[in-house]
């Protein structure tokens, strides 16, 4: 009998299923915390005990947690409901499908700059605003831009999570991991930014070389491509017959554009996230109804069917985010972020700064958020780093490296999952073409802090 690899969902229960035991086994534990200058609360090094009275989860937890898992993720699931209704209003316009024909005719027989400007425009973008959930409203566009150039939904999304997993790990100015974990370490904000600057280069040259491969294969034989033979969503159809740019969906692109410049604006100078995003989104679904001519019901039924439409990327962010909550419930983290510290301090440098990056790299599965595991994990990274000798630069680098890199393949981040599902592309099939990509930036990272020791990075 073939084995036949669980649905999504099914993965994520088991990995639910999985924390709730390992819960029962692991001892309940927490760090002291201590506010900094800034006003952030940290773990106090050395503070660490664990909990005589451990408190075991029932079993029941599997399904009590994920209501709740949903309401912790509730701002994330709104706005991609927002999203999928404001979008499927725009390309019900035809205007989308327009500036693709437009794009194809200018990059169907070179594809490989388009790929490359939009992956760096990816990275850029979360290196130095920080951006992640904002970047879901663009993976429809992608699947179907890459449909029609004749690739598949692999390529469109590991465009944008590669490059800005990337920008994360780099974060040349990212104001939710950089600027908490240099802070934490006592370090000037964005201080170290020309080394980082340097070794964006290779990082990006990796990541894109690893995706275009891919692309190229499978534009030559679709059958190499890790999703044929699968059903894909509409959302990937390719369109052959594109239609004209005439002035009212001009007048919709033009839109689109002021919005996503409008929205880049409030992040780096109002401090937007979710709620405003999803406001302007939600805005520019009734303008372009009104532009477009489709009058108020008919606008109405487009969105909620596009809204509709991501029910089941809303199910994946929930359940990402449930196996977390299980293990913040079962009070395991710290005891999870103390043992595998520990070990760290009594290696050199060079092993040390590697095994840094290996020790963040395992955090981000069980903290995918990267401000909380700067929190977390920083306090006790940066101390042990100068027992080892290790420059608190460093130190901060191989936290950016482990956190920003695994946002790629871990399977309780809930912007991965979430964009995961809207492109319809299955976990497993992620996992197979990411995996070697992170193998090879793995090595090159552990390469860029050991070069960092030696040069006394700062």
């Amino acid at each position: 009998m073939k084995f036949k690899v669980p649905h999504t969902l099914v993965l994520l229960f088991l990995l639910m299923i999985l924390s709730l035991v390992a819960t029962w086994i692991v001892p309940s534990g927490a760090f002291d915390t201590l506010p900094t200058e800034s006003g952030i609360d940290v773990v106090e090094p050395g503070s660490f005990q664990t909990f005589d009275d451990k408190e075991y989860l029932p079993v029941t937890s599997l399904l009590t947690v994920v209501p709740r898992a949903f309401a912790d993720a509730q701002g994330i699931i709104f706005f991609v409901f927002i999203i999928g209704g404001a979008l499927a209003v725009v390309r019900e316009t035809g205007a989308i499908d327009a500036l693709l024909g437009k794009l194809i005719e200018r990059y169907g027989a070179s594809p490989g700059p388009l790929l490359f400007f939009m992956m760096f425009a990816f990275a850029a973008a979360s290196a130095t605003l920080g951006m992640a959930e904002e970047f879901i409203p663009f993976a429809i566009i992608l699947v179907s831009l890459s449909a029609a150039l004749r690739f598949d939904a692999i390529t469109a999304i590991g465009t944008m999570v590669v490059g800005y997993s990337i920008g994360y790990g780099i974060a040349i100015t990212n104001p939710f991991t950089l600027i908490i974990a240099q802070d934490i370490a006592g370090l000037p904000p964005t201080s170290g930014m020309g080394y980082r600057i340097v070794v964006f280069v290779p990082l990006l040259a990796i990541g894109f070389h690893h995706v275009w491969s891919y692309a190229a294969k499978i534009r030559k034989d679709p059958s190499e491509g890790l999703l044929y033979g699968l059903e894909v969503p509409d959302i990937s159809r390719e369109i052959t017959d594109y239609p004209p740019v005439t002035l009212r969906r001009q007048l919709v692109l033009i839109l689109t554009l002021l919005v996503l410049i409008g929205i880049v604006i409030g992040i780096a100078t109002q401090g937007w996230y979710l709620v405003e995003l999803g406001a302007t989104f939600l805005g520019l679904a009734i303008v372009t109804g009104l532009i477009s001519g489709f009058g108020t019901n008919r606008t109405a039924k487009i969105f909620g069917n596009g809204a509709a439409e991501l029910a089941s990327t809303a199910l994946l962010i929930g359940f990402a985010r449930s196996v977390g909550l299980i293990m913040e419930d079962g009070e395991i983290l710290h005891t999870v972020v103390h043992a595998v510290s520990t070990p760290l301090a009594g290696v050199g440098s060079e092993i040390a700064a590697v095994g840094m990056l290996l020790v963040q790299s395992a955090l981000n599965f069980f903290i995918p958020s990267g401000s909380g595991q700067a929190i977390v994990s920083m306090p006790l990274m940066a101390p042990i780093g100068d027992i080892v000798g290790l420059t608190r630069q460093t130190t901060v680098l191989a936290f950016q490296l482990g956190d920003g890199l695994m946002n790629m393949v871990v399977p309780t981040n809930p912007v991965l999952m979430g964009i995961l599902g809207l492109a319809g592309i299955p976990y497993e099939k992620w996992f197979r073409f990411i995996l070697p990509l992170i193998i090879k930036l793995l090595v090159t990272c552990s390469i860029i802090l050991i070069l960092g020791v030696w040069v006394g990075y700062s």
